[in-house]
């Protein structure tokens, strides 16, 4: 019996760049419309957020770095960029990503909008964010938004959201407040 599904084929890792390679670095900044400015600062973030971490059972370190759209929250805050490392537990599951520090703290910092994330580690070549944090990305973040991941030389891949995580469930998906008990209402 055949899958109603098409199959595919895996698909090769997108290249990895040197941060160092000017070309590079100005062709992903313009295909994602970021300037080299905040992308030198997305990467240094992201870097540095990796001291912060608290991996004492994997020492596995992530950092991460979101850029606000618009500057600063409601609130005040100065610079649109907001970081945020892994915190591990004794007892797994209950660890939290540095992607999801990273955006827990913009969102509650009152930042709504996002125009790219960094992930940073100390591996090579780039890691990507986990399935969990994918689909948490994807709450708050537009599916064009580019997730820049550097390695521990500083090399990088860029990928838009919607590559890393195809055929996305997002908020838009569910049904509003209230339209599924009315739906039922109706129906009876």
């Amino acid at each position: 019996m055949s899958s109603p599904f098409p199959q595919s084929q895996p698909q090769p890792p997108p290249p990895t760049h040197s941060s160092a390679d000017e070309a590079a670095v100005g062709g992903a900044c313009g295909d994602h419309g970021l300037s080299r400015a905040e992308f030198d600062e997305l990467r240094r973030r992201a870097t540095a957020a990796k001291a912060t971490c608290y991996a004492p059972y994997s020492n596995f370190r992530v950092g991460a770095c979101a850029l606000s759209e618009g500057g600063g929250g409601p609130e005040g805050a100065a610079s649109p960029y907001i970081s945020g490392a892994n915190v591990e537990n004794a007892s797994y599951p209950v660890g939290v990503c540095a992607e999801v520090t990273t955006l827990s703290s913009a969102v509650t910092s009152g930042h709504r909008r996002f125009r790219a994330l960094a992930v940073a580690t100390d591996v090579a070549p780039p890691a990507s964010p986990c399935g969990r944090c994918r689909q948490f990305i994807r709450e708050f973040c537009p599916l064009d938004m580019p997730i820049l991941m550097f390695d521990k030389n500083e090399d990088f891949i860029v990928m838009k959201l919607e590559a890393l995580l195809p055929l996305s469930f997002g908020p838009e998906n569910l049904l509003p407040p209230g339209a599924a008990a009315a739906a039922a209402r109706g129906s009876a």
